[in-house]
């Protein structure tokens, strides 16, 4: 399995946004693509596929769910992992979201000095 080198983050939450781009890049060292929501990710995700997206679940317009229901129906983005980051982890919550095509799921809040630790984990898992 190759190494982890590019990452998306979708996220409507511009503070979460930068601080989630700031510990997978300054401190992870992965190359990351931010997007504000999932009609952008949509639009920006053909030009550059990433290797993994993380996908905030809820987001006003496109949320997470169907934002990854949208990935999963297009030929060229069918196969990339998503990994959801959300503040709703109950188990059945979790259950749900991976039923639903999500490789895992990672909590928030979470912390950033081990968030990109916690994504390469899941990529070495064979996400």
């Amino acid at each position: 399995m190759p190494e982890l080198r590019t990452v998306m983050y979708v996220d409507d939450e511009p503070d979460i946004r930068a601080i989630v781009e700031l510990s997978l890049n300054a401190i992870a060292g992965l190359d990351v693509v931010a997007c504000a929501s999932g009609e952008e990710a949509l639009a920006k995700v053909g030009a550059a596929p990433p290797q993994l997206i993380l996908l905030d679940v809820m987001m006003p317009g496109m949320d997470g769910p169907a934002t990854l229901a949208a990935l999963r129906g297009r030929p060229d983005t069918a196969a990339i992992p998503v990994v959801f980051l959300t503040a709703k982890v109950q188990p059945n919550e979790v259950a749900r979201l991976k039923e639903l095509g999500a490789v895992d799921v990672i909590a928030k809040p979470f912390d950033p000095m081990t968030l990109g630790a916690e994504v390469k984990a899941i990529w070495a898992r064979g996400a």
